[in-house]
Parts: C-alpha cells; structure tokens; sequence
C-alpha cells in the first residue's frame, strides 16, 4: 500500500523513541497510520541520517544499531523509499535557491516524486514552499 505521507528524519526518530517534541496528535496519527496496515513513508536517506547521529552520539537507542536500524524499518512500522530515478529527476528539478544540506534536499525531492505531503519541523524546509506539507 502506497504510503500517504513521508516523514523527515526528526520526525520518524521522534516518533520511534518516543520525544516529547512530536505532539501527541501526530502520534497519535501516525500510531493509526501504522496499526490500519498504512505506515508513512520514510526516505532511505533517513537510514544514513539516524546512522551517522549515533556515531556522532547525538541518537542514543537502547540496543546496538545493526539491530534498532531494522526493527526502525520494519514493514510495519514504515514504508521505506529508495532513491531511485524518479527521486534523483525530482531532485534536479528543486529551485535553483533551495537550500543545500544534502540529505534534505533528498527528502524533499523524495516526496515531491511520489506526491506526498511531508511531516517536518525543519524551518528552512517550510519556509521554501517546496513541498506540501503534513498538517498532522
């Protein structure tokens, strides 16, 4: 089933570990995501992202990450996307000034490939207008 929406990184490790900066309506929202058989979709870039967070000993999880990673994707939980061709056309057709950390970049053009609305929190993500985003 097609995913109706993709989380940023922040969002997706939010979500999983249970921070408080996620709201609990969106918990909420995405918890019945999950639990109807319709879990949002995450961008394979994020699987990088969360990587290099505990190397950086800014992600602390509770078992060893060759083990969190594939529990944090498993089918039920999320929908991953690959880059694939259609991400790497949406990622060339980004505005010329829009800003350029990589693996935002990646996750924009990941949503806008597949037409979906985008769970984030990143400041300079909303303020581009570059994607729809999630109202939660």
């Amino acid at each position: 089933m097609k995913p109706t929406l993709l989380l940023d990184t922040h969002i997706w490790l939010w979500w999983l570990l249970g921070q408080p900066e996620l709201p609990s309506k969106e918990r909420d929202a995405l918890d019945a995501l999950a639990a109807a058989g319709s879990p949002p979709g995450l961008s394979a870039i994020s699987l990088w992202e969360a990587q290099m967070l505990a190397t950086k000993g800014r992600l602390t999880i509770d078992a060893p990450l060759t083990h969190w990673l594939r529990t944090a994707v498993a089918e039920e939980s999320v929908s991953l996307l690959p880059m694939d061709v259609a991400v790497i056309l949406a990622l060339d057709k980004l505005p010329a000034g829009f800003y350029g950390d990589p693996a935002d970049r990646i996750i924009v053009a990941t949503a806008r490939a597949h037409g979906l609305p985008l769970a984030t929190r990143d400041a300079g993500i909303r303020r581009s207008r570059t994607v729809k985003l999630w109202k939660g």
